[in-house]
C-alpha cells in the first residue's frame, strides 16, 4: 500500500464569492456571451453582475470581446432570454475566458496503455498527446513511467506556460480525488495513493478522478452536453460504463465506480456473463462480442477479426454488430426511463460499433420506450483516447476555477 498522510494543495485561480465562482463558470461554459444573459441565467441584478465581471477582469480571468464581436456561446437549454431595460440600445460586448493564460495536463489509463496531453484554459488541445502502453504495473512503476512522459509532452510545447495542475483518470475507484483503492485494469486492490506519488514526482498539483465522471464532466462544460439539465454517458468497450450528470455535475455515489450499469438485464436470450448472469450489459463488452462471434464462426476468433470483418461487411459480423447495437438501444431506453436524461452520449472504444448501426440502437430504444414518451436523443461521437486524457484535465480545469 501506498499512502501519504500530507495534504496535497491544489491552486485555485481566484478566491471571491460562490456567486463570482459560479459566473466564472458560467462564462467558461456558455461564452462568448453578453452580460444580460449572463445576469438572467444566475438570477443578478445588471449591477451585481457588473460589480462581479469587473472582479474577473481584474483577477485575469475573463476578457470582454473586441466592439462589435456578437454572442457566439451554447445557452443552457430552455433558456429564454428577457428582454432587459436596462442599457436598451447599446450594444454589449460579450465577455470570454482568457484560455491561453494556463495550460493544464490531462492523463488517462485505459486497457494497458497511458495517454497524455496538454490543453488550455478552455480546454482546447495544445500540441499533440502521447500514448503508451503500460511496461508495469506496479504503482511505482506506473508513476514513474506517467513522470516521464508528462516532461516529454511538456517539453514539446515550449511556448506553453508551465502547467497549472494535472488531472488523471482511471476505471476504477478513486477517494478524495487522491486515493486508488480499485483499479482492476491495474491490477490493484488496495489504497495507492496516486495524485500525492504524482504530485510529488512531477511537482505539478494533481488530482485523481474516475474516467467516466471525466468525460461526463467534458461533455457538460466544453462539449455536446453544455446547456443540458440532465446527461448521460454509456461506454462499451472492454467493460460497459454508465454515469449522469445533473446540470453539469456528475451525480456522485461512493458505489458508482463500481461497474454497477455492468450487469443490468437487456437481452433475455443473450450469452451468460462471467457472474453467471444471462443477456445482462456484458454482452456489450469486446470479450463477449469476441466469444459470441467464435460461436457464430465455429472456431475462436478474436474482437480484432471481428472489427476486421465488420469493415469488410462481411454478413456474420454485419448481423452480430446489429444484434449488439439492439442491445445497446435497450439500455439506452432503461437508463432513460429511469434516470430521464435529456440525451445520452454513447462512447468507448468499441462505439464505433454503434456509429455503423443507429437505426438498431433506435429499434432497442423503441422497443422498451413508451410510445408517447419524447424521442430520445443519444450522440456518438468520434471515439479517441485523447478525448478521455483531455477530459481528466477537464475535471482539474473545473476544480481550478470553483
Amino acid at each position: 500500500m501506498e499512502t501519504n498522510s500530507d495534504s496535497l494543495d491544489f491552486p485555485r485561480w481566484f478566491s471571491r464569492s460562490d456567486a463570482t465562482h459560479n459566473v466564472a463558470r458560467g462564462i467558461m461554459q456558455y461564452g462568448p456571451i453578453a452580460r444580460t444573459p449572463l445576469a438572467q441565467i444566475f438570477n443578478l441584478s445588471q449591477g451585481a453582475l457588473s460589480r462581479i465581471t469587473s472582479d474577473l477582469i481584474y483577477d485575469g480571468v475573463i476578457e470582454e470581446m473586441p466592439a462589435g464581436s456578437t454572442q457566439a456561446g451554447r445557452l443552457p437549454q430552455g433558456f429564454d432570454l428577457r428582454e432587459s431595460s436596462e442599457r436598451r440600445g447599446r450594444p454589449q460586448t460579450a465577455l470570454r475566458i482568457r484560455e491561453d493564460s494556463h495550460a493544464f495536463v490531462g492523463v488517462n489509463i485505459h486497457d494497458g496503455a497511458i495517454t497524455v496531453s496538454e490543453v488550455n484554459t478552455m480546454c482546447r488541445p495544445i500540441g499533440s498527446d502521447i500514448t503508451e502502453t503500460v511496461s508495469n504495473t506496479a504503482p511505482q512503476a506506473v508513476v514513474e513511467q506517467i513522470t516521464r512522459m508528462v516532461r516529454e509532452l511538456v517539453a514539446a510545447s515550449p511556448d506553453a506556460p508551465a502547467p497549472t495542475a494535472l488531472g488523471l483518470s482511471l476505471g476504477g475507484h478513486v477517494e478524495d480525488d487522491r486515493y486508488v483503492t480499485f483499479a482492476p485494469f491495474l491490477y490493484w486492490d488496495s489504497s495507492v495513493d496516486l495524485g500525492g506519488m504524482l504530485q510529488r514526482d512531477t511537482g505539478i498539483p494533481t488530482k485523481v478522478f474516475n474516467d467516466l465522471d471525466s468525460v461526463l464532466l467534458h461533455e457538460c462544460w466544453f462539449g455536446d452536453a453544455i446547456g443540458v439539465p440532465r446527461f448521460a454517458v454509456i461506454t462499451m468497450g472492454a467493460g460497459v460504463g454508465y454515469s449522469i450528470s445533473d446540470h453539469g455535475d456528475p451525480i456522485d455515489n461512493p458505489d458508482k465506480s463500481y461497474g454497477l450499469a455492468g450487469h443490468v438485464l437487456i437481452d433475455p436470450e443473450g450469452p451468460r456473463c462471467s457472474s453467471g448472469h444471462i443477456g445482462c450489459s456484458q454482452c456489450l463488452t469486446s470479450d463477449s462480442i469476441a466469444e459470441e462471434y467464435s460461436g457464430i464462426m465455429g472456431r475462436v476468433t478474436t474482437f480484432e477479426e471481428f472489427s476486421h470483418d465488420l469493415r469488410a461487411n462481411r454478413p456474420q459480423a454485419r448481423r452480430l454488430a446489429e444484434r449488439t447495437c439492439y442491445r445497446l438501444g435497450v439500455l439506452v431506453a432503461t437508463v432513460s426511463n429511469l434516470a430521464m436524461p435529456s440525451r445520452v452520449l454513447v462512447s468507448g472504444e468499441s462505439s464505433f460499433i454503434a456509429k455503423k448501426n443507429r437505426e438498431f440502437i433506435r429499434k432497442g430504444i423503441d422497443a422498451y420506450r413508451h410510445s408517447q414518451a419524447a424521442p430520445v436523443e443519444f450522440s456518438i461521437p468520434r471515439f479517441s483516447w485523447r478525448l478521455w486524457s483531455d477530459s481528466a484535465a477537464a475535471r482539474a480545469i473545473a476544480t481550478y476555477i470553483s
